[in-house]
């Protein structure tokens, strides 16, 4: 059978982020990728001119058509906007023998803001219990704590475990926002995993976070263990960091190279 994955999230008119990232790492890693939307944004390289969080009542229809025919796998969450929609998709997963991979998308590489303060509480109340893999970035894991960002690794750790007693079952704590020229990705669950790699010199990191989320999706749609899925997502995105330049996609944080196993040295 063929693994399927969905993506619940936002729309980047840019292509880099989002849905569309989710789409193209679904089916750069060998998955069927199926979407619901929740809201639309105008954006692109440089900056997020507008969003729109689509009705509850959409996000509903959305959710209960594709599970009453696709046989789902896994489920990436990534914006999700405001707390009546968090409400919408917590329901129409509740109660489903699904991994989930939960990125708490809050801002931008733009550095817009995508999630409404009112719905930090929503998110951590209502999603992170049904997380199989929560996957927050420094930032975003200080908010749902609200504590101070994480200074270094030994409380990154802290905040990834704290964050863990909340629901999920493990926490993939990122370290792209951390100093220094390597950057390590902490995953804490039954078991702890550091993975590393080395700092590029590029702007072009649009989507990286959605990128990774989908990519661990992916790989637990395909029956990988958590530890199996993470260490391919961060091995993939790599890759996908390093080829970024080639793309030369707009004029502000570009988009990684999704597809840079396949397109050469063509793009």
């Amino acid at each position: 059978m063929t693994a399927i994955a969905l993506t619940i999230a936002g729309s980047d008119s840019g292509g880099g982020a989002g849905i569309q990232a989710d789409l193209k790492t679904f089916s750069a890693q060998g998955s069927y990728g199926a979407s619901v939307l929740t809201a639309i944004t105008a954006q692109n390289t440089r900056a997020v001119t507008a969003v729109l969080a689509l009705p509850p009542a959409i996000v509903r229809a959305q959710i209960e058509a594709v599970f009453d025919d696709l046989a789902v796998d896994a489920v990436k969450i990534g914006m999700q906007g405001d707390p009546q929609v968090i409400r919408v998709v917590a329901e129409g997963l509740g109660g489903r023998d699904l991994p989930v991979v939960l990125d708490p998308v809050m801002v931008a590489k733009s550095g817009d803001r995508l999630l409404a303060a009112e719905a930090i509480a929503a998110l951590r109340d209502e999603l992170l219990p049904l997380a199989t893999v929560l996957t927050p970035n420094i930032p975003e894991a200080a908010e749902l704590l609200d504590q101070p960002a994480a200074t270094d690794i030994a409380s990154r750790e802290v905040q990834g475990q704290l964050l863990r007693a909340l629901g999920p079952s493990w926490v993939l704590m990122k370290g792209g926002h951390a100093p220094g020229t390597t950057c390590t990705d902490l995953l804490l669950g039954p078991a702890r995993l550091d993975l590393t790699a080395p700092r590029r010199a590029t702007r072009n990191t649009h989507g990286t976070g959605c990128t990774l989320s989908a990519a661990i999706a992916a790989g637990l749609a395909q029956g990988q263990s958590v530890p199996e899925a993470v260490t391919r997502a961060h091995r993939y995105l790599q890759g996908a960091i390093a080829a970024a330049d080639r793309l030369q996609v707009g004029s502000g944080h570009g988009p990684v190279h999704h597809f840079h196993q396949f397109w050469g040295d063509t793009a």
